[in-house]
């Protein structure tokens, strides 16, 4: 008799631990993984648009077919020396990154936004988006003449 005891003992045992439900509780749930998905996601925000020119002084910008290397050095001093502070060259920073602008923005877009950020933020739409995706940190007016910002949009074709 105790031995059939025994093994109903142990066969009840097992039976409640071989069938464990897992509860979900209520809460929210941390994800650590990055994915690439969540990446491209986070930048949809912002929509391509080549046609925009922006708000400012800047009209028309009409690139040669070759860089002017002498325009693209002293783009690049200014760059280097001003720019990255909040750009990166190939990665996001406090501002976007660089490389391939022109593939998402006119250069007269990009001319007008580093003379004019203020206008350029309070007028226009993609200026606007880009400040909420950035964290609402304002690009500041660095006063570059219109030649040193048409050396950085030389240099920035080089990316």
């Amino acid at each position: 008799m105790k031995k059939i005891l025994v093994l109903l003992a142990l066969g009840a045992f097992v039976a409640s631990c071989g069938g464990k439900k897992e509860e979900k509780k209520d809460g929210f749930e941390v994800s650590r993984t990055k994915t690439e998905e969540k990446k491209a996601q986070a930048s949809e925000g912002v929509p391509v648009d080549l046609d925009n020119k922006g708000v400012g002084p800047i009209k028309n910008v009409d690139f040669a077919d070759e860089v002017n290397e002498e325009m693209a050095a002293r783009g690049k001093a200014t760059f280097e020396s001003i720019c990255v502070a909040c750009h990166m060259v190939d990665q996001r920073m406090i501002g976007p990154a660089m490389k391939g602008v022109y593939e998402r923005r006119s250069p007269e877009w990009v001319m007008n936004m580093i003379l004019n950020p203020d206008g350029m933020l309070k007028e226009d739409p993609i200026a606007k988006a880009l400040l909420k995706e950035y964290n609402n940190a304002i690009m500041l007016n660095q006063n570059l003449t219109e030649e040193e910002a048409r050396d950085v949009a030389e240099y920035l074709r080089t990316l």
